[in-house]
């Protein structure tokens, strides 16, 4: 019975891993580096307010990813800041930094649409959320956050990568 309630979702509660990005100072400095802020609800993360956030999470968990631009307020003449998008989330082999070929999270997708109206009431933004398998071994998983960010300079995307993120996955017990 208490495995069935697990495949349900009723383990835990869902984290959320929230990311500020200075897009200004990214796009500039062409790097994530010093320029992204993670943290998660998560007690027992480490790494909260910097690049190198290591999410403890469980098995069968819930995570969303959500992504702000530090500088979101309408500007004086009317027009929006640069904002900045998850482009994908992809999952590394611990040695080689290449693509994993392993399923470190189930239904990893985009959730929410692109919204072009936006409210002072509404926040609009992009997420992405996946669950981590219920028999994922506990370990660490490296994974890179491939985001893309407006240049309102060129009026095109900068694509940027960070590889430091790390989820860390601990056991469930059942009784």
């Amino acid at each position: 019975m208490k495995k069935e309630l697990l495949k349900q979702g009723f383990n835990s509660v869902q984290l959320n891993i929230v990311a500020f990005v200075d897009v200004q100072k990214a796009i500039a400095l062409k790097t994530l580096e010093g320029c992204i802020y993670m943290m998660d609800n998560s007690p027992m993360s480490t790494g909260q307010g910097t690049s190198r956030l290591q999410t403890t999470c469980k098995q069968g968990q819930t995570l969303n990813w959500i992504i702000y631009a530090m500088d979101s307020e309408k500007k004086p003449d009317g027009s929006w800041p640069p904002s900045v998008r998850i482009n994908n989330i992809v999952f590394t082999d611990k040695e080689s930094q290449d693509v994993s070929t392993s399923l470190i999270c189930e239904n990893l997708r985009i959730y929410g649409a692109p919204d072009k109206i936006r409210s002072n009431y509404t926040p609009v933004y992009y997420y992405w959320a996946g669950t981590v398998p219920l028999d994922l071994s506990p370990g660490k998983y490296r994974y890179r956050l491939i985001l893309e960010l407006e240049n309102e300079k060129t009026d095109k995307c900068e694509y940027l990568n960070l590889e430091t993120p790390v989820l860390n996955v601990i056991s469930i017990k059942i009784a």
